[in-house]
């Protein structure tokens, strides 16, 4: 009998035929939960071979004694070579038993929707708007949107008053980008926006308007306010001119007595008042601690009031005697001027130790500022790490302003992603921990600490943390104290406590999932982990459970399928090992070189076998026993995949073009828009980078760079980066890249004419296929958008006609406004056929056929990604069309604990007003109001269901 696959293949050889399967299932062996640098990652690992004990005990058995996987598949079917070499074979399959899914790191509410509403109603309130938005952003962290998290940090930035917190969200929005990995860009880099700016984030003041526009330094401004002053200033006065002496040493220096006792109180009282030194014309200050180049420097100060002519070790002086004499005009000129030298770490690790020592705010924020643009690297540097966590850095930084739960919020962020079990990440999150204020900041320092001590296998400390964030009110945390103590032999305790939880609480997917790890036998533990799934279709731990059940079973084909349902909508590197592993099985070498080889392009540094093999020395063995491709024939494996929209299939191609030219601009970019349709922004994110650091022109150079600032939210700053590469030279990417940004814009008549002609541009310079294609489908959309029908289908044809499949979207719309519905239809159902990726093909068809067709269409889209909203707000409509409100409320019910979408919010929002279920109905319109402040529709809603409402929360 065939085995399908995801694709319904019919496999042609019999399992049991297979040299590799029938080894494997001999030795199979467990997934362990690891961590590669960062925020713990299921990968898929092995235990070494094993073997039980008289007594049960597992024993490991020697590694010598293990078939290889370059053995096997280096030997004839009926041999099979024994001896080793360095990859266990038996490492890529694991048991289900001793699959284990992570604690995530995050705040995770019960109740997501009431928790944003709560928020929402704070934020009315609040005096620290910025708080409230990190908050926000803490809350939805666990959701992995990016877009979304990084607005968050957007709007906590556009809402900061203080010096300190401009700096760390500033900083914090440049590392999102990653932009320290940008060659050639330094940390005082500027992309010429307020929001980000680092000469903005030191200045004072609050200005929520000015933030999102340009800064000084986009137009090369210099510093305000600055005026020649005479030379004749500027030296020291003469003796004649003087009234009274200071000596340090040897050496007088004669200043103007009203002129130095203008600088401070003190300075006035001991020169005009009862103090011995007023009555004197000659003062010693030989025991101040100052030079006399410093107290020279003092003179001048006091006439001109200013610091340009002095070098940065003489106002470091001044800056000691404007402490000793409370002189705080020249504190604050001194402390505004050296903030302003600062430009690397070495010169900040200097000056961070006078600043402190001389509590001069602006200057140790300026040092800080630099520290925190460059990380992550700052973290590897012994003298930054004793600044931020030495013994009394919290003191001393908190006596200078900058203690703050936000830094260490921000730092341990960082240091998570890099090794969530290394001394720093724990030191980091103690900090953390001893900076929280609010309930929230205190349940997720502890439940933060939690989950590194759980993964460095110190399980008591863990269970008091998970346990002190419980006790707080964070529920999710008892999810850590049960597995610390499951982890501890105490499995019935865990169960016990996870039971009451659901008795407790209204069940979410997580409660059962934990259900499942503790319960006891099989189809209990699947019985828990389908519940899970229908709760939350997004954990993909179920998934890979239940495909190592069926494999289990011998069912490696079910076994595939019950895995890509996870990897179609959500893709992961630990999921790919693991159906990667499959094909092996079957010895379908070639779609596991694919997964592995997509894999590596998320995750380039993935490691297996106790994370002590990479991830490439796989692909190495696997590709001697498949069809190698040479250059033209990668091209036309990429066009054919890229044409039949099989995303993953491209990937692998360009991983594999990629090894053999590693720095070829043009394939990294290619890599980078496969990887954003996958959703998998920050691995996106890295090959724009890396397209930009190996570009061997500047106008390409600029290209790659308005992508990254369009990805991160700055579609002007990506349109003046379009204009400068043109400038250069004409070249199709940056037309295109100006076009996209313009149109991602409400356009009227002008500026989509604007839009249509910098395409017919694009479209006229040299470029592949692949991208002519894109160009054709953008045209064609924009010309629909403006009424040209036979453009749009022109152009539409022309992009079929170079197989560009996604076109078939377009021409049907095309149809569908030329009243063809059936031909709109049938042009939807050609995109379903060809291509492999095509749930939004079936969501898009649904509205071309009548309700029942529409339905069905919807609800496979659903089924193949669970993730998009439209299909749930389509149905809930129809049910309430239908007046099934209570099923109309369910459907939307149903996705919103897992993706608590703007739309369906509202939606829900308004079915509860129409049902007069005020309560329930304000609720949702708060919390879609915490996701977007100025929906307009939502806020109608609201101030219409608040009138109804007035004391509703009173």
């Amino acid at each position: 009998m065939a085995i399908p696959t995801e694709n319904t293949d019919q496999f042609d050889r019999r399992v049991s035929r297979s040299k590799l399967a029938s080894l494997i299932r001999k030795y199979t062996l467990p997934i362990r939960n690891t961590v590669r640098g960062g925020l713990k990652t299921t990968q898929v690992h092995a235990l070494n071979l094993t073997a039980a004990t008289a007594s049960g005990a597992v024993t490991p058995a020697k590694h010598h004694n293990q078939p290889t996987i370059s053995s096997i598949l280096s030997t004839p079917n009926d041999v099979v070579s024994a001896s080793a070499t360095e990859i266990p074979l038996s490492h890529g399959l694991p048991t289900a038993d001793l699959l284990e899914p992570p604690i995530d790191p995050h705040l995770r509410p019960v109740d997501i929707v009431e928790a944003l509403a709560e928020l929402y109603r704070r934020r009315e309130h609040c005096l620290n708007e910025s708080l409230i938005c990190l908050e926000k952003y803490s809350i939805l962290r666990g959701l992995g949107d990016s877009k979304l998290l990084r607005r968050c940090l957007q709007a906590a930035r556009e809402h900061s008053v203080d010096v300190h917190a401009k700096v760390v969200l500033s900083a914090w929005l440049r590392y999102e980008r990653r932009e320290n990995e940008l060659v050639g860009i330094s940390s005082s880099h500027c992309i010429g926006r307020v929001l980000e700016c680092p000469k903005a984030s030191l200045a004072c003041g609050f200005d929520p308007n000015s933030v999102f526009d340009y800064c000084k330094c986009h137009n090369g401004q210099s510093e305000a306010g600055k005026t020649e002053i005479p030379t004749r200033d500027v030296g020291l006065i003469s003796e004649s001119d003087s009234d009274v002496c200071f000596s340090i040493g040897g050496e007088e220096i004669h200043c103007m007595r009203e002129k130095i006792a203008s600088l401070s109180h003190p300075l006035k009282s001991m020169l005009y008042g009862d103090f011995i030194e007023s009555k004197r014309d000659r003062i010693d200050f030989s025991e101040v601690g100052m030079s006399a180049e410093g107290l020279k420097a003092v003179e001048v100060y006091s006439r001109i009031r200013r610091l340009d002519y002095f070098s940065p070790s003489i106002v470091l002086e001044l800056l000691c005697f404007a402490n000793r004499f409370c002189c705080e005009e020249m504190k604050s000129t001194c402390d505004e001027y050296l903030s302003s030298i600062v430009s690397s770490v070495e010169e900040a690790l200097v000056l961070i130790d006078y600043g402190l020592e001389e509590t001069a705010n602006l200057m140790v924020a300026s040092c800080l500022q630099i520290f925190l643009r460059e990380l992550p690297g700052s973290l590897h540097n012994p003298k930054i790490r004793e600044i931020l966590c030495g013994s009394g850095a919290r003191e001393r930084l908190a006596a200078a302003g900058h203690c703050s739960f936000l830094l260490y919020y921000f730092l341990s962020q960082v240091a998570m992603e890099e090794s969530l079990t290394s001394n720093i990440t724990v030191m980091l999150l103690e900090r953390l921990k001893d900076c929280a204020k609010e309930k929230w900041q205190k349940e997720l320092a502890f439940h933060q600490l939690g989950c590194v001590l759980l993964e460095k296998k110190e399980y008591k400390k863990a269970q008091h943390c998970f346990e002190a964030a419980a006790e707080l009110g964070h529920i999710y945390s008892e999810a850590g104290v049960a597995r610390t103590k499951y982890k501890q032999g105490q499995r019935f305790s865990a169960y016990k406590m996870i039971n009451s939880l659901i008795s407790e609480h209204k069940p979410v997917g997580w409660m059962y999932q934990e259900l499942a790890l503790y319960n006891v036998g099989k189809k209990k533990k699947i019985s828990d982990l389908n519940a899970t799934t229908e709760l939350d279709p997004t954990l993909s731990f179920p998934y890979k459970y239940r495909a190592v059940s069926m494999l289990e079973e011998n069912q490696i084909g079910e076994a595939i399928l019950e895995i890509s349902k996870v990897i179609r909508f959500k893709v992961s590197s630990d999921c790919l090992e693991l159906r990667a592993w499959f094909f092996i099985a079957l010895e379908d070498f070639e779609a596991a070189l694919r997964d592995f080889r997509a894999l590596l392009t998320l995750d380039p540094d993935y490691v297996m076998v106790h994370g002590k093999t990479r991830g490439d020395i796989l692909v190495q063995l696997l590709k001697h026993h498949v069809h190698e491709w040479g250059l033209g024939e990668s091209w036309m494996q990429l066009y054919d995949r890229w044409s039949s929209v099989d995303d993953l299939g491209s990937l692998a191609v360009t991983h594999q073009m990629l090894a053999n030219d590693p720095q070829n601009s043009l394939l990294l970019f290619r890599q980078s828009l496969l990887l954003l349709r996958l959703n998998c922004q920050k691995a996106a994110m890295r090959c724009l980078r890396l397209a930009r650091n190996y570009a061997t022109s500047d106008y390409e150079r600029l290209i790659y760079e308005g992508w990254i600032l369009y990805d991160t939210g700055y579609r002007e700053a990506a349109v003046s980066k379009a204009d400068l590469s043109i400038s250069i030279q004409r070249s199709f990417e940056a037309f295109f890249l100006k076009a996209y940004a313009l149109a991602d814009a409400t356009l009227d008549a002008e500026s989509s004419s604007h839009v249509i002609q910098l395409l017919v541009e694009a479209l006229r310079c040299p470029s592949d296929v692949l991208r002519k294609g894109q160009a054709l489908n953008n045209l064609g959309s924009i010309y629909v958008d403006c009424g040209k029908l036979d453009l749009a289908k022109d152009c539409y044809v022309n992009a079929l006609d170079i197989k560009h499949t996604r076109a078939h979207q377009g021409l049907a719309r095309v149809y569908y406004l030329q009243n063809q519905r059936g031909a709109a239809y049938d042009e939807m159902t050609k995109l379903i056929e060809k291509a492999r990726s095509n749930t939004s093909a079936y969501e898009k068809r649904s509205e071309y056929c009548d309700r029942d067709m529409a339905n069905e269409d919807l609800c496979m889209a659903t089924k193949l990604d669970p993730l998009r909203t439209y299909p749930y707000r389509y149905r809930a409509a129809v049910l309430m069309d239908d007046q099934r409100e209570n099923e109309a409320v369910k459907e939307l019910t149903k996705a919103i604990p897992f993706k608590p979408d703007l739309q369906m919010l509202h939606l829900r929002a308004a079915f509860h007003e129409s049902m007069g279920d005020g309560a329930s109905a304000l609720r949702d319109c708060e919390a879609a109001l915490c996701l977007d402040p100025n929906h307009k529709d939502t806020l109608d809603l609201y101030s219409r269901t608040h009138g109804q409402a007035p004391n509703m929360h009173t």
